[in-house]
Parts: structure tokens; sequence; C-alpha cells
């Protein structure tokens, strides 16, 4: 074979490599793309970036001769007809005190709406420090036409915030919620040609 019917035949080759590492790149970006929202929430939890308060089982053992002012905000979004605020503003308890606050939401609409909480803390560099030992942002909320419902939210502040160079100034913290509505139960077609209502165990 010359070496002018090999050349075609080898440049071929080349395009197709370069065509499948192109397809391979395009590929790995759409995975990355898929997990990223994922792995970044879950960094959040872990380091308490962006203000995210960190979920724990246990109480603190330490408590310093220091308060830490937390004031609280709440906010409802658009869909759901709830009035939702904290029962106290702003409470100073001791670095390392385990203390519960508690808020209230009412259903203002006729119908039964299901909502939950999302959350976050300023400043940002106070999350990795907020512990949540009990929340109603765990769960979903549902509420009737015209309930009311108090919810309790069992929190300390990790006494390591005093070591942290990027944390030690802190003076007052904001804990922020804002519930958001979610979609209820579907019903079903039932062998009578009815509907059955699903019934989610929260």
């Amino acid at each position: 074979m010359s070496e002018k019917a090999a050349a075609p035949r080898k440049q071929g080759r080349n395009n197709g490599a370069v065509v499948l590492m192109c397809l391979s790149f395009v590929f790995g970006m759409g995975a990355m793309s898929y997990a990223a929202v994922p792995l970044y929430r879950i960094f959040c939890q872990v380091t308490g970036y962006n203000g995210t308060t960190q979920r724990v089982e246990q109480m603190s053992s330490i408590v310093l001769d220091r308060k830490m002012r937390v004031t609280f905000d709440a906010n409802v979004a658009p869909g759901l007809r709830w009035n939702f605020k904290p029962v106290e503003r702003e409470v100073s308890p001791k670095i390392g005190e385990t203390i519960q606050v508690n808020f209230v939401a009412e259903n203002r609409s006729n119908v039964t709406q299901r909502g939950q909480a999302v959350f976050n803390v300023t400043p940002g560099e106070a999350g990795a420090y907020f512990n949540k030992v009990q929340c109603f942002c765990f769960t979903e909320t549902d509420l009737k036409p015209g309930e009311k419902l108090e919810m309790p939210v069992v929190f300390y502040i990790d006494p390591e915030i005093v070591k942290a160079v990027e944390s030690k100034d802190i003076h007052t913290v904001t804990l922020s919620y804002t519930f958001y509505p979610k979609e209820g139960p579907k019903p079903v077609a039932s062998n009578e040609g009815g509907t059955v209502k699903i019934e989610k165990k929260l």
C-alpha cells in the first residue's frame, strides 16, 4: 500500500478519536452538572457554608459565660396562604446553652395546604456553629383551613464559634425561615371508578 493511501486512513482514525473525546467531554460535563446541586447541598450541610445550619442528635455539654444574640426572620413564599412568625423576635442564650423557641403558622386559605420550611443563618460564617437538635423544617407540615400550629426549634451555638478566626467576633446571628408550598398526595383511581386518597405519614 502506498503512503498516499495510508495517509487518509490514518487521518480518519484521528478524526474519530477527536469526536470520541468531544462526546466523552460533553457527557462528563452533563453528569457533573446533574450532580452539582446535591453535592453542593451536602457540602453546605457538612461545612455550614452559605449559612447552612448543622443537625445534631445531642445537646452541648459545654456552656460558656458569654451570650449570643439570636434574632428570627419568618417568610412565606407565593402559593402558600399562611401567616408565619416567631413567638419571640430574639433571644440571648449563653453560647453552648440548649434553648427552645417557637414559631406559629396559620392557614388563611379555605383548603388544606402543605408546606416545608427552608432555612439559613446570617452571617454565613456562623452557620457551621448553629446546631439544631429539633426543627419543624425537617418534615413537611399540613394545615387545615384556619388551623394554627405552634412549632418548636431546639438549638444551641457551638462553643467553638469563639475560637475560629472568621467567627470569634460575631455577637448576633439571624435564623431565617421561608415556608414553600409542597404538593400533597394525589388521588388514584379505585376499582369502582372513584378515587382513593393516599395518605402520607410524616
